[in-house]
């Protein structure tokens, strides 16, 4: 079986492709730049450029089964091409965005949602993986923490139940490898809702030097923004924060259902990351 790995320069993407290597699958890691990916050993290279659909069957020649991010840009065209190379199930790096109340506003969820429904309606079994932040998320920050050891965020108290992305892989891999999981959709988060505050709070430690936080207007922080993301991606960002500040974000325990291990917590990832937070 082969399995084709789409934005293999992902985080997520380079935690599960190793994963699927040391269970004895044929990978395939796609990007629009491969020759730019660090792979290991038996893992094979292609185009996949999910803005281009001319790279789609080279991509999807001989695929069971894919890992897709969500691009919606040209969803049809992927998925008619993957139903014309037989493949067999897609699991779709989702997002829990796609659930939130202003949903049907919010440019985040209506871009992962357009792929949800392209899905649903291609007739390939797929399963959604929906999770929340990204612990990794937390990198945008590191500039400000190492050069300033001041964060600055227009809503302090919002928060999230940030997942590691190494559980997003390892969700992947359960989903792509038991096929009695595939077909549903998953919430995934980490193991505790986390205020800005506290997530800096333990960069603090993990890190060993102060960081604080300072409170910018919404103005102020999208103007900051606006060299790294679209406008409405910032706006969809601040939407959530706000309807976040001072309340509990969900959490679930979908990550040890499918795994068979407790979420990583926050601490564990600003470990790891520690040297990237400090000067």
């Amino acid at each position: 079986m082969t399995i084709l790995i789409t934005g293999s320069r992902g985080k997520v993407a380079t935690n599960l492709i190793p994963l699927l290597r040391e269970h004895g699958l044929a990978v395939r890691a796609a990007s629009a730049s491969p020759d730019k990916l660090t792979v290991p050993d038996g893992v094979e290279r292609a185009v996949c450029d999910l803005d281009d659909p001319a790279t789609f069957p080279a991509a999807l020649a001989g695929v069971e089964s894919v890992f897709l991010y969500a691009n919606p840009q040209h969803i049809e065209a992927f998925l008619a091409d993957a139903k014309a190379a037989g493949v067999q199930h897609v699991a779709l790096l989702s997002s829990s965005s796609v659930f939130e109340p202003g949903a049907d506003t919010n440019a985040i969820a209506a871009m992962h949602s357009a792929v949800e429904r392209g899905l649903t309606c291609s007739g390939i079994p797929s399963t959604f993986l929906q999770p929340g932040g990204f612990a990794g998320n937390a990198l945008g920050w590191s500039w400000a923490a190492k050069s300033t050891g001041t964060v600055d965020h227009p809503c302090p108290g919002a928060q999230s139940a940030v997942i590691h992305e190494a559980d997003i892989a390892d969700a992947a891999l359960a989903v792509l490898t038991r096929p009695e999981l595939r077909g549903h959709a998953y919430h995934l988060t980490g193991p505790a809702s986390l205020s800005v505050t506290e997530q800096v709070a333990i960069l603090a430690e993990a890190t060993g030097r102060p960081l604080t936080v300072n409170t910018v207007s919404g103005e102020a922080w999208k103007e900051s923004m606006a060299e790294f993301m679209p406008a409405s991606i910032a706006d969809a960002l601040l939407s959530y924060f706000t309807s976040h500040e001072g309340h509990p974000d969900a959490v679930t325990g979908t990550v040890e259902e499918l795994t068979g291990h407790p979420a990583r917590t926050f601490a564990s990832w600003a470990r790891e990351n520690a040297d990237a937070f400090r000067p």
